[in-house]
């Protein structure tokens, strides 16, 4: 019986090993690898920890129809994708909308003032956030960007031009959060 025994977690033991990582973690947020948007299994990129001055805000996960590090080919390829935001501190709608129009000027040369309308659009949506609530921000091409704020759907701002411009704020040439998270959500 020992041995039937050893043998049986010996096995358990080899098949977790062999299993695939189904979630990934940074201060205490797990993330799943993968999600559906519009019938598109996409997998997670990267996951980084915004950090301001010594306390986390956020951990951000990069979702993409395929892993990529170049964040040009990300922002070139017209595919779903989605970035989620989970708070691990309260942070005010004052402070967030402050943060994407500074990201639009950072990182969006020569942005039109339909792009800086839709930032104001996004604003407007915006809402104090908790601690343990999420943002997502849900490109699928020909609809438009999906914007949900703590659960709560806020609409769809349309346009590829604005998908772009949001994402560039975390992966562009200046990310608000820094270099390090953008190096991080580039690459799992």
């Amino acid at each position: 019986m020992n041995r039937l025994f050893s043998a049986a977690l010996a096995c358990t033991i080899c098949l977790l090993v062999a299993l695939p990582a189904m979630s990934a973690e940074k201060a205490g947020v797990i993330l799943p690898d993968t999600v559906e948007v519009a019938g598109t299994t996409l997998q997670l990129n990267g996951i980084a920890l915004r950090e301001k001055f010594v306390f986390d805000v956020y951990v951000a996960g990069l979702y993409l129809t395929e892993e990529s590090q170049d964040p040009n080919a990300i922002l070139k390829l017209d595919a779903p994708r989605r970035m989620v935001m989970y708070f691990v501190r309260d942070v005010d709608a004052k402070a967030i909308n402050k943060a994407w129009l500074e990201g639009l000027e950072a990182n969006v040369t020569d942005a039109s003032p339909a792009l800086r309308d839709k930032f104001l659009q996004l604003t407007g949506m915006m809402s104090d956030i908790e601690e343990g609530q999420a943002m997502t921000f849900t490109y699928a091409p020909g609809n438009g960007t999906t914007v949900a704020v703590a659960g709560k759907g806020k609409g769809v701002i349309p346009g590829k031009d604005f998908a772009d411009a949001i994402l560039a704020t975390w992966i562009g040439p200046k990310p608000g959060p820094g270099k390090s998270f953008k190096k991080a959500i580039l690459a799992k």
